[in-house]
């Protein structure tokens, strides 16, 4: 191979080599925030929490279906603010039933709702090492519920939302608030 078809080789290689690198880059990249966008493709919905101090806009993945509910957050490793995951149920959980942080990666709040979106408990969940899951912790209601809200760590308590405060669907629902 004579220096000009050398030469022609090393530019078509170094080029490529630059668009992957650019396609790398751009591939990891979220508008900044770090967060990583739902994977499942469950539906959106906007809401907002409803307290005495005020309002907070959210947007929360529907986890609806058995298996959506049983998969929730797993293998997240982080969740845009004000974003969370709502899972409804069809009949009411009893006060045993709760979540667990199996293959969970990000600490979360959870929020255990009645029939109306009115919060009846809030607890706090860590993430389980354990690669069994067996071995983790679970976090039962401790209240009847029908639906439940997963946001960061300490998203409830910046907001000054607590029990008794509300969940409202739709935007149509927050405006003005």
């Amino acid at each position: 191979m004579d220096i000009q078809n050398r030469l022609q080789a090393a530019l078509v290689m170094r080029a490529r080599w630059a668009l992957l690198c650019s396609t790398a880059i751009l591939a990891g990249c979220s508008s900044g925030s770090g967060a990583v966008e739902p994977s499942e493709g469950l539906p959106v919905v906007a809401g907002c929490f409803v307290a005495g101090s005020g309002t907070a806009n959210v947007s929360l993945e529907l986890a609806q279906a058995p298996k959506e509910r049983e998969h929730g957050l797993m293998g997240r490793t982080s969740l845009a603010a004000n974003s969370g995951m709502l899972f409804q149920y069809q009949e009411h959980q009893s006060s045993a039933h709760g979540f667990w942080m199996y293959q969970t990666l990000i600490p979360l709040d959870i929020a255990y709702l009645d029939e109306n979106g009115v919060i009846r408990n809030i607890q706090q969940m860590e993430p389980c090492a354990s690669p069994s899951g067996a071995r983790c912790p679970s976090y039962p209601a401790e209240v009847e519920f029908i639906s439940a809200v997963e946001m960061n760590l300490g998203f409830f308590e910046a907001n000054g939302i607590s029990t008794g405060d509300h969940l409202k669907l739709g935007k149509e629902n927050c405006k003005g608030r």
